[in-house]
């Protein structure tokens, strides 16, 4: 009780509440990112000079990232000791998921329809840079399911690693965590160890997130500085259309989930506040994975599920992708006055459940996933994607923006479900 006691006073008073605001990490963030949208604006050539900062931090963090995914993964399965519950964990994690990501779906291609964001463009796909869309056209290439799983199989456990690729990474570490699940107590130094390995992982991270007001500041720069804020003027009604509708998602959906669950969404947003500034000065989720690994656990809810939870909604539950494919999709086809049949709506639909599965953090991969997506529906020309590559920068950071939120919701909901949520810890952490 005693011990209990004190944790909850520490999580009570914030170690950044005793500093000097400018010492804050949230505050050097926000600092950074103005700085960044000033100098891009006033010193645009200068501005496209300080990308490699923004590369180095987002390189920095997706470094460890494939470490962390392992280590927390193995050890969260393992952790849970009985595979039986390990399922059970996993398939409601997957059940809710494809629930809200395929809502997501839904919902951007409901906007689109009401909206009409790209009605009045009237581009003629003959006279648009298709070549500018070439590289990513040939990146991308309609997956059928069996693709898609064949591609979850690395050629090797190394080549998982050495590729980045998360959802191979993933399926080695299910297997792993499984194999150490099963063989139970002589493999106990083995998790110790790997347990002793995540805490390692998670300090490089600590020191890298120093760099975190560095990187953003970078990124942000050389977003205004190469694509200006006058580039934004033809596509202004597309990316409000797309930002507000992120915003009501997080509040009205996120929120109404929230709350269903014993929370409340803007308490928890400003929980987060120093991932959502990190994620949207760099346009990148993954730079916010291992922290918010980090909030999730000191929230309440059970290490072990964190571990499986997290890194597994970061590839399969991806809202922010999702209502950005489905509402970019019906832009490009109004914008070149392309009609779409009700049924092409729905295959659109269909085949963006599968190409927006790990296409939530690295930036350009939401991008290449569309160019997939509307591969399969061949009156929409590709070339029309040249309207929206300019500005996709710019809407990069709403989509990882709420994937990520989407993620931490997720795992305090099937962390409450499963049992696993220790209550008090939420309501005194975030109040």
């Amino acid at each position: 009780m005693a011990d209990h006691a004190v944790q909850l006073i520490e999580t009570r008073t914030p170690p950044q509440a005793k500093r000097p605001f400018y010492k804050v990490m949230w505050v050097q963030i926000l600092f950074a990112i103005a700085l960044g949208v000033v100098l891009g604006h006033f010193r645009p050539t200068t501005a496209i000079a300080m990308k490699p900062l923004g590369d180095a931090f987002i390189r920095l963090i997706t470094m460890v990232v494939t470490l962390i995914i392992f280590c927390t993964v193995v050890s969260g399965i393992a952790g849970l000791q009985d595979l039986k519950k390990v399922g059970r964990v996993g398939g409601k994690a997957m059940l809710y998921f494809e629930i809200v990501s395929t809502l997501a779906l839904f919902i951007g291609l409901a906007v689109g329809n009401i909206v009409k964001p790209g009605n009045g463009f009237n581009a003629n796909p003959a006279t648009l840079d298709a070549k500018s869309v070439s590289d990513y056209a040939g990146q991308a290439k309609a997956q059928s399911v069996t693709e898609f799983l064949l591609h979850i199989i690395p050629t090797t456990m190394v080549d998982a690693f050495a590729k980045g690729d998360i959802l191979q990474v993933l399926l080695v570490s299910i297997l792993f965590g499984a194999a150490l699940s099963m063989m139970g107590p002589r493999c106990k130094p083995l998790i110790d160890l790997f347990d002793a390995l995540s805490h390692a992982v998670f300090g490089i991270v600590n020191i890298v997130m120093l760099a975190a007001p560095i990187g953003a500041f970078g990124a942000m720069a050389f977003t205004v500085g190469k694509y200006g804020v006058a580039s934004l003027g033809p596509l202004v009604k597309l990316i409000g259309t797309f930002y507000l509708t992120s915003i009501l998602f997080v509040i009205l959906i996120l929120g109404a989930i929230a709350l269903a669950f014993g929370f409340s969404i803007f308490k928890f947003l400003l929980y987060i506040k120093e991932e959502i500034l990190v994620v949207l000065g760099t346009s990148s989720s993954d730079t916010a994975l291992p922290s918010l690994m980090e909030k999730m656990n000191r929230l309440g809810c059970s290490k072990s599920l964190v571990g499986l939870v997290v890194p597994t909604g970061y590839i399969f539950n991806t809202d922010g992708t999702g209502i950005y494919m489905t509402m970019a999709a019906l832009f490009v086809a109004q914008a070149t006055n392309t009609h779409l049949t009700l049924m092409q709506q729905f295959t659109i639909v269909a085949v963006a459940t599968l190409t927006s599965k790990g296409a939530s953090g690295v930036q350009g991969a939401s991008f290449i996933a569309l160019v997939g997506t509307l591969l399969v529906v061949p009156t929409i020309p590709v070339a029309g994607m040249a309207l929206i590559l300019g500005i996709d920068r710019f809407m990069s950071g709403a989509r990882a923006l709420v994937n990520m939120i989407g993620n931490g919701v997720a795992t305090v909901v099937v962390a409450r479900w499963e049992g696993e949520l220790d209550r008090d810890r939420l309501k005194e952490t975030l109040a």
